[in-house]
């Protein structure tokens, strides 16, 4: 997995070289990042099918491709972090997750231009390179940093919408600080390396969370649904945090979107 995000990540920061440059060109970068993006799934696919020639892939691009292997699925995201690749901003990643029946046993976050590769595997530990991880020891909402993510989906319901602004404002209230940088896969790369205290979002994708989610967990963290289920590769509901945090932070997010959405149907009605 780790050679595979590697070899991807050559074509990208390659890339990601011209993509700055074609900021200033009257046309955009828009089509060359949609080829970036393919070449480097077209890369990880490759290297993946070579690996494990009998497992599945799931992947952003492509869509799921059946292996003959049922019970092993590769789920992978070129290039998460597409919009902050498309302005030149250095922070976006790849990221690999490897399910077997259902669950996620190992994972790979790799960000190419800062060099740092996230890794980890059930049962055996996450690490940073060569660096083992832990999550953040931090027990008060008021000295925790939080990261999230905005719903981008148009057409989102305007309850959607209302409910996480809400969340925003309560966690605004309620904590040292909250941190919107783009790639969700490296949020919960960062809860796993003790960066932040909490990651939450919303409309989320199995390759967005696939690899933060074992990530986190081998860190010693603990990851479910905002609503406190775990089905978060299913319904893209997540939140990530620490042992001491995950509930109270839980706890503040479900009460904010509840009032938003109890204020909405009022308004409605």
């Amino acid at each position: 997995m780790a050679r595979a995000a590697e070899r991807a990540a050559r074509s990208l920061k390659r890339d990601f070289g011209e993509v700055e440059q074609l900021q200033v060109s009257r046309k955009g970068p828009g089509d060359f990042v949609s080829a970036a993006d393919h070449r480097a799934e077209s890369t990880l696919r490759e290297e993946l099918h070579k690996a494990r020639p009998t497992f599945g892939l799931l992947l952003e691009e492509s869509g799921e491709i059946k292996g003959s292997d049922p019970s092993h699925r590769w789920i992978v995201d070129p290039l998460d972090g597409t919009t902050n690749f498309l302005h030149g901003i250095p922070h976006f990643s790849i990221s690999i997750g490897l399910e077997r029946d259902g669950d996620v046993v190992a994972g790979v976050v790799f960000d190419p231009i800062k060099d740092e590769l996230f890794w980890a595997e059930k049962g055996i530990g996450a690490y940073l390179n060569d660096r083992r991880l832990r999550v953040s020891s931090r027990r008060r909402l008021d000295e925790s940093l939080l990261a999230t993510g905005i719903t981008a989906r148009r057409g989102a319901e305007d309850g959607d919408r209302a409910a996480f602004v809400a969340q925003v404002d309560a966690a605004l209230a309620a904590v040292a600080g909250v941190r919107r940088f783009g790639s969700a896969a490296l949020d919960l790369a960062y809860v796993a390396a003790g960066r932040y205290e909490g990651f939450w979002e919303d409309h989320l994708s199995p390759w967005d969370i696939a690899a933060g989610i074992v990530l986190v967990r081998e860190a010693g963290g603990y990851v479910s649904e905002i609503e406190g289920g775990d089905r978060m590769l299913v319904t893209g509901s997540t939140l990530a945090a620490n042992a001491y945090m995950h509930a109270p932070i839980g706890d503040m997010l479900r009460t904010a979107a509840k009032a938003a959405t109890g204020h909405a149907q009022a308004r409605s009605a």
